[in-house]
């Protein structure tokens, strides 16, 4: 048999990080943040976007379930001549999980509604975007 390996305690530059090494991880993870970030705020944009696009959605389907609860013509006298803010307070019983107002259900103030003034059950609002862009969904 062989002889017990003994351990021999290495001094604290054998364990240690040299700081070429160190220089080395900072630059390789800065050379990934340079090509990540773009992405990830793009990715951030690109989901409020679609977050606009839902709640959109989500306010033509309460105002189409409005309009048809109480009646069409009801429905028409009371939403002519309202501003969109009191428009979503008459459709927010018909929203699962609405906001107090509509500027706070919609994802950022960049974002915009507004709503059909003839016939909302009929026709989709219009959601306004980032330096007042159309946005179709």
């Amino acid at each position: 048999m062989g002889q017990p390996m003994k351990h021999s305690n290495s001094n604290w530059k054998d364990r240690a990080f040299s700081l070429v090494e160190l220089l080395v991880v900072i630059a390789v993870l800065g050379i990934v943040l340079f090509f990540a970030f773009p992405n990830i705020i793009q990715v951030k944009s690109d989901s409020e976007k679609d977050l606009a696009k839902a709640r959109a959605e989500t306010l033509n389907l309460a105002s189409a379930a409005y309009f048809q609860a109480i009646g069409a013509n009801v429905a028409a006298t009371s939403w002519a001549g309202k501003s969109a803010e009191q428009r979503y307070q008459l459709i927010t019983p018909y929203i699962a999980f609405p906001a107090a107002s509509l500027s706070n259900f919609l994802p950022s103030s960049d974002y915009s509604i507004t709503f059909n003034d003839s016939a909302p059950h009929k026709v989709k609002a219009t959601l306004m975007g980032p330096g007042s862009t159309n946005i179709p969904y």
